[in-house]
């Protein structure tokens, strides 16, 4: 979808916009969201970042999806001045005004600090809210000096973009996600975060990520169907990358398939062709249950459109893994 026909269909007599989910657990799915629970988003994000009618938004990212639709809501909603790039990994190498507020994925922000020249327009940026995919350590840490307000944000397309975000810079960094004003949260049984946001949604909306509540907010601990059941033992595939991402350099996936005796075992794939190395660092940094069982290299990591890992394309890659 182009601009243009974003905007037919937003001032259209519908109250309704056709909008499509991100696909990182499966295919993307088509659902109709409200206008006016788009506009009442765009409100709440606009009234806690403090823009002004006026301010410079940049669209770059992708009309197929609530981000990208979002972005044009606020502008149109708020009064900012909307300027619109083609959605690329490189989003700041064309653009050549100040921009107050801006919203990425982790790799359109990681590809812009390679640049120099992009990385100053990207430390220049307002308002930077990143949101469609984990925020890694390193990235983080790339990020903390920045002088302008930077954020993770929270949300799915069910909660029309975001509902919570964290500070990534500055001296309110935090691991901690902060709801905003009318979100109230609370878990099931098994962990998984419950938002009640009755501007965006309709009733309780259960999710499948697994998280810690403080009254500081809320930290995402890991996702309810990337916990892999081997041998009795829970391992929370997120907290495996995590502890291994400091030492593989290769881009690498935790997956899982069935295992006859443990029921499930954890699987790595890797664009590495060293796979003896990748083993080996899994063995020293890895508990002993957390240690894959099986290895596969690839030659790219499956991606959804929007960036996230491909969970269940992974699994099916899981079959080429060689057991060790």
């Amino acid at each position: 979808m182009d601009f243009e026909e974003f905007l037919a269909e937003w001032h259209n007599e519908s109250p309704t916009v056709l909008v499509y989910t991100s696909g990182s657990t499966g295919k993307p799915k088509p659902m109709y969201v409200e206008k006016r629970r788009m506009e009442a988003s765009a409100r709440i994000t606009c009234q806690f970042l403090g823009l002004k009618p006026g301010d410079t938004a940049l669209l770059c990212m992708s009309l197929d999806y609530i981000a990208g639709k979002m972005m044009v809501v606020r502008a149109q909603t708020w009064g900012l001045r909307l300027l619109s790039v083609a959605p690329s990994g490189h989003p700041l190498d064309t653009v050549a005004e100040p921009v107050d507020f801006a919203a990425m994925v982790p790799m359109q922000v990681f590809n812009s600090l390679q640049v120099p020249e992009e990385r100053e327009i990207l430390k220049q940026i307002k308002h930077l809210i990143i949101g469609g995919g984990a925020i890694d350590e390193a990235l983080a840490k790339e990020l903390v000096g920045f002088p302008n307000n930077v954020w993770s944000t929270y949300g799915m397309t069910e909660t029309l973009s975001h509902i919570a975000l964290r500070r990534l810079n500055g001296p309110d960094v935090s691991d901690w996600y902060t709801p905003f004003e009318g979100v109230t949260l609370s878990q099931t049984d098994e962990g998984c975060l419950v938002i009640d946001a009755p501007a965006v949604h309709d009733g309780p909306l259960v999710t499948n990520d697994i998280v810690e509540l403080s009254e500081k907010g809320f930290r995402i601990l890991g996702r309810k169907d990337n916990v892999i059941c081997s041998g009795g033992i829970k391992i929370q595939i997120e907290e495996v990358e995590r502890l291994l991402k400091q030492h593989l350099s290769a881009p690498f996936m935790i997956t899982k398939r069935a295992d006859r005796k443990f029921g499930e075992q954890v699987v790595l794939l890797t664009e590495s062709m060293d796979m003896d190395a990748v083993k080996d660092i899994c063995q020293q940094v890895l508990p002993k249950y957390w240690q894959p069982r099986s290895y596969a290299h690839i030659d790219a990591l499956p991606m959804t459109e929007t960036g996230k890992p491909a969970r269940k394309v992974a699994e099916r890659l899981a079959a080429l893994a060689v057991e060790v």
